[in-house]
């Protein structure tokens, strides 16, 4: 019997293991999904892959899955940051969800000079990148970070995560990737106002940071957030 439903589940999955489930868990599955004991889902936890578990209890308020066998192994993304400036919420859960599809591996909103929003929710946040692994098939959700000040980023950035910047100064210029080398990277989206003068200067400043242009227009950031894994993905990333 197929599993037609995927979860996410924060606990140990291995053969035999009994998954107990959140009173949200069970009311999606039995009275929202309508399944019953004996039906199968599909679990992963972003550690140990996608495993077949067994309804073996279904109830209200609660229920326990069986896993019966593993039908995926887990599939990690290539060594990828997204940061970005968050905007509007219905526009920043759209960033979220897309780079947690499209592959990578640590989400980081940035606070910058011109940043639209001041606070986000992290567990929101977090809680769409699980439900964009559940809908894509994928097997590892990314980390979503809290909310850190960009100058604060940077001044401890890692010497050996290059970062490619999507620099709105460079737009019409030739959109080129050719030449760089695959490792740890980060994608960088400025917020809809750009980048202040003196943020950019840091960033032209510093050895691991890679200018690049998105095109000949100026890209809405969820978009240019989208263009960039593209990319990214299909020069340096798992789509090649």
């Amino acid at each position: 019997m197929e599993a037609k439903v995927r979860l996410f589940v924060d606990q140990p999955l291995g053969q035999g293991q009994a998954v107990a489930l959140s009173a949200d868990q069970a009311h999606y599955l039995f009275a929202v999904m309508r399944l019953a004991k004996g039906a199968m889902v599909a679990l992963f936890n972003g550690r140990d892959g996608e495993w077949r578990a067994e309804v073996a209890e279904a109830g209200k308020r609660g229920g326990v899955l069986v896993c019966d066998s593993q039908t995926k192994g887990l599939q990690m993304p290539p060594d990828l940051w997204l940061l970005f400036a968050p905007i509007k919420k219905a526009r920043t859960d759209f960033i979220v969800e897309k780079a947690a599809e499209m592959g990578v591996r640590r989400i980081v909103p940035v606070q910058t000079r011109h940043t639209n929003s001041e606070r986000i929710r992290q567990d929101r946040l977090q809680a769409h990148a699980v439900e964009a692994a559940e809908q894509c098939g994928g097997t590892f959700v990314p980390e979503v970070a809290d909310l850190v000040a960009l100058d604060r980023l940077l001044a401890g950035w890692p010497a050996d995560r290059r970062i490619l910047w999507c620099d709105e100064g460079m737009v019409g210029a030739r959109v080129a990737l050719e030449g760089l080398e695959a490792g740890p990277w980060a994608i960088l989206i400025g917020p809809e106002g750009g980048f202040s003068d003196g943020e950019a200067a840091k960033l032209r400043a510093m050895p691991q940071v890679v200018a690049v242009s998105l095109g000949p227009r100026i890209l809405r950031a969820d978009t240019a957030a989208v263009a960039a894994l593209a990319l990214w993905q299909s020069v340096l990333g798992d789509w090649q």
